[in-house]
């Protein structure tokens, strides 16, 4: 059985995907979940509470998508595999990536909490692949700050009509990430 506060994360995550941030009024959300206008105030002190819930969700799910590539999934095609999946994530649900990935004015330890998770699966799996060779030896931090700056603006040019396969860069996100891999894969001998 969901929780009413788990409701009210689907209602506004729904509301979010079809009008962006401005959408999602604790008052709709209690609506659309069925409760009372006054409920959502019993889970959230406020919308950017609840956004801040919405995001550590997605930062939840991010996380456990990279924890869970195949086995048979390493080094550089997990890290790709890992990659390709932020990429599909961030394109299918704009919204979601544009309000989980932009500045909080909040302090929202559940929100700090999962993005903690998420970037330590991705620094886990740089880790892994340098020490398979795959990548070059260096800050494992540092290299996963520019895998993930690399498909984080990829995504956000593709959004806004700045790169696409038939347009502008000749290439999706998915293909810049691919490109960078090869590159820092070369650089490692691999």
């Amino acid at each position: 059985m969901t929780s009413t506060r788990d409701r009210l994360i689907d209602v506004a995550t729904r509301l979010l995907d079809e009008g962006g941030p401005a959408a999602v009024t604790l008052r709709e959300v209690g609506r659309l979940a069925g409760v009372s206008h006054n409920a959502p105030y019993k889970h959230f002190a406020d919308k950017e509470d609840l956004l801040a819930a919405v995001a550590a969700r997605q930062f939840g799910r991010q996380g456990r998508t990279r924890t869970s590539q195949p086995a048979a999934a390493e080094g550089l095609e997990r890290l790709r595999a890992m990659m390709g999946g932020y990429v599909r994530w961030a394109l299918r649900y704009p919204a979601r990536f544009k309000l989980t990935y932009g500045s909080w004015s909040t302090d929202s330890a559940e929100l700090g909490a999962a993005a903690s998770v998420a970037r330590q699966a991705l620094v886990d799996t740089v880790r892994a692949a340098q020490a398979a060779g795959d990548l070059p030896a260096g800050d494992s931090e540092r290299v996963a700050a520019l895998v993930h700056a690399t498909a984080h603006g990829a995504v956000d040019l593709a959004l806004s009509g700045h790169l696409s396969k038939t347009g502008k860069g000749h290439a999706s996100p998915e293909d810049l990430i691919d490109d960078l891999l090869e590159y820092l894969g070369s650089r490692s001998g691999a």
